[in-house]
């Protein structure tokens, strides 16, 4: 038995740290294999479903090694869970197993961490701050005399989104790097320091990929060492990257530049007024130039909007704009260290601003995305596999690509494809290994699947009505408990209305429910009142489709309201679609298809999170059973008992419901 089995055997390692623990052989499949990869720099693609246990699997082996490890995330609260919450059980566990103490490290972006220049500078300026920013900065000037880590995290009373926030971060932008006078107390120096050090780095994927596409300073020294490279939630990967080999520029870093210019003028060149002036010139352009959009948040084709005349004109605007700030920035060039940095940031967002006017390249998607205040435009190319491969191969070391969700119809081909990983061994490389672990819960016990008959098609008037109808006695009989998922906001908010007026009216005969919507609140804070609520039911778009856990009798009832497929107005999926037509190939099945059914095992994935967890799935949308693709779908899904019944399923939610009331 080697050190690795040792650790996962019944009276092994992790028995010792972890109250009540079994062994579970496909955790310690999995374990071995990553072993077994990490030993002979091989690379592994392997999909451990709900339950296996995927981050001991997968950490324990890495430990043990005893090589530099980076492990990326998908999130930064997963970050922090798995180096705050799993790293010290782990190390504890086999601290006496490993000839030595293993270092580990965790680095963010550098917006994670305080900013001490930026936190100085800016404490001249409360006259620029509305009173909840003042009341923030208060808050992080008290932090930031005791903190050690400088991480943002730590501050739990002052709001994610809070518009404080970038004035005391620095961005690649705006960092004075080796020019700061602050830089001997810098926490994102100490940090990247700490991680050099470590044998093992857990970073995200955004950071991860920064780096790659050298679009970040002072990470590069971490990759070249790394003998094994570990992604969790490796399905995210495709998207994450291709976003960091292309480009992106923003009005949010020309009104960041605006700030800054602005800030120098007022604090230290009072005697430049036309700093100022075309400060303000610019910050005006850019917010016309958000006007022209719709108000909601939405994404489009960037070619086809540069050829109608008011954006052409409004864009060109920008540029004439940024030009002038450029020239009169150029003028107090040395004058100040703040000033000499707005100077560089100027040359470099200038060019980003003729890159996104030459729409006119080939093998690369042209987009834009809005925000609410902002519009980010994009230049992506339209596939990464050979980037990507060349960087594997470069970096000789092990990797491994794990997630509960990353196989369509039992098999990698679609996962590997967007990344160039060879399964078949030609071309003068190392095939892959692949490991395909199913769950180990017993879903036909555990769960019913619901493929309602009847329902309306998907843009029928009466959609949402019938959606409500199907809805109110699940939800009745699962006493709220219910994730209601949505493909779009649109009947997100129709189907709220009509259940919202449907359970006041209930209200007096006794029928007493929280729902909880989406944009009512930040994403954390509505996950922590549905799950402080009795009788809550929450309705929610795609980012609550995965990365949520909730479990027991919190969440007895997962509905989607159809087949997750990407709209066909997204000018990524576009792009794409045209460059796969034009190697004769069908857009359907090699990337609408695939991505449906990996974004759909995410959503199934909300309902059964441990062995004792039982519930009822219900997806809206009879193509499950009309449509030759829907097999696709079905055979990707868990093994969950299916009925076409809704008496069934209510019948199983109202059995649970009793079960709960007689052991509560």
């Amino acid at each position: 038995m080697n050190s690795v089995e040792r650790a996962f055997a019944e009276n092994g390692l992790l028995a010792k740290v972890i109250e009540g623990y079994a062994p579970r052989q496909p955790q310690i499949d999995m374990a071995l294999e990553v072993a077994d990869a990490i030993e002979h720099q091989a690379s592994l693609i392997a999909e451990a479903g709900t339950g296996t246990g995927k981050t001991f699997a997968y950490l324990i082996p890495a430990l043990l090694s005893q090589k530099k490890v980076i492990v990326s995330t998908g999130t930064k609260n997963l970050q922090d869970q798995l180096f705050h919450k799993d790293l010290p059980l782990i190390r504890k566990a086999i601290q006496s197993a490993a000839s030595k103490h293993s270092q580990v490290a965790l680095l963010k972006g550098r917006a994670n961490y305080l900013c001490l220049y930026r936190l100085q500078d800016y404490q001249h300026s409360r006259g620029q701050l509305d009173a909840q920013m003042l009341q923030d900065l208060v808050k992080i000037r008290t932090w930031a005399n005791s903190t050690q880590s400088g991480d943002t995290a730590e501050l739990v009373d002052v709001a994610e989104d809070s518009a404080i926030f970038p004035l005391v971060t620095s961005t690649v932008d705006n960092c004075l790097a080796k020019d700061c006078p602050n830089i001997d107390d810098c926490y994102l120096v100490k940090a990247r320091e700490r991680a050099i050090d470590a044998d093992l780095v857990v970073v995200n994927h955004h950071l991860f990929f920064a780096d790659m596409a050298l679009k970040d300073t002072g990470f590069g020294e971490l990759i070249p060492k790394a003998e094994v490279v570990i992604f969790d939630e490796a399905h995210q990967i495709p998207d994450i990257a291709s976003e960091y080999f292309g480009e992106a520029f923003s009005t949010r870093q020309l009104t960041e530049l605006c700030s800054d210019v602005e800030q120098v003028y007022r604090t230290s060149l009072t005697d430049m007024k036309q700093l100022g002036k075309a400060a303000e010139k610019l910050n005006k352009s850019c917010a016309e130039f958000r006007l022209l959009f719709p108000l909601d948040n939405e994404r489009g084709n960037w070619r086809q909007k540069l050829q109608v005349n008011q954006y052409r004109q409004a864009y060109s605007r920008i540029q004439q704009d940024l030009d002038f700030l450029y020239q009169v920035i150029k003028l107090a060039i040395s004058r100040h260290e703040l000033i000499d940095n707005c100077f560089e940031r100027a040359v470099a967002l200038l060019a980003k601003c003729d890159l996104m006017a030459n729409v006119d390249v080939f093998d690369i998607s042209f987009w834009y995305e809005t925000s609410r205040r902002h519009v980010v435009l994009h230049q992506t190319p339209l596939s990464i596999a050979e980037k990507f491969s060349e960087h594997m191969v470069s970096a000789n070391a092990a990797w491994i690509f794990t997630s509960a969700t990353l196989a369509v119809d039992q098999g990698f081909e679609h996962f590997a494809a967007q990344l160039g990983i060879n399964l078949s061994g030609s071309q003068n490389k190392k095939a892959a290994r692949q490991l395909l672990l199913a769950s180990p819960f017993d879903y036909q016990q555990q769960s019913q699947l619901l493929l309602p008959r009847y329902l309306p098609d998907a843009n029928h008037p009466s959609r949402a009505h019938a959606l409500a109808e199907l809805a109110v006695p699940l939800i009745t009989a699962s006493q709220g408990a219910c994730f209601f998922l949505f493909t779009s906001y649109r009947m997100m908010n129709m189907v709220a209305d009509i259940l919202t007026e449907h359970f006041d009216s209930e209200t007096e005969q006794g029928a007493d429910f929280s729902l909880l919507i989406q944009g009512q609140m930040g994403k954390r804070k509505l996950l922590n009142e549905f799950i402080s609520r009795d009788n809550a039911v929450l309705l929610a778009t795609q980012s609550f489709w995965e990365g949520v856990d909730v479990r027991g009798d919190k969440l007895t009832c997962v509905i989607i309201d159809k087949l997750p497929f990407a709209s066909p107005d997204d000018p990524l999926l576009q792009a794409r679609s045209e460059d796969v037509k034009r190697k004769n190939g069908d857009p359907f099945s090699q990337i609408q298809l695939p991505q449906a059914v990996i974004t759909l095992k995410q959503g199934v994935g909300r309902l059964i999170r441990d062995q004792q967890d039982q519930g009822v799935l219900v997806i809206c949308d009879d193509r499950l059973v009309n449509r030759q693709y829907g097999a696709t779908f079905l055979k990707s899904l868990p093994a969950m008992k299916r009925t076409r019944e809704l008496s069934h399923c209510v019948d199983f939610l109202n059995q649970l419901s009793e079960l709960t009331r007689s052991q509560g």
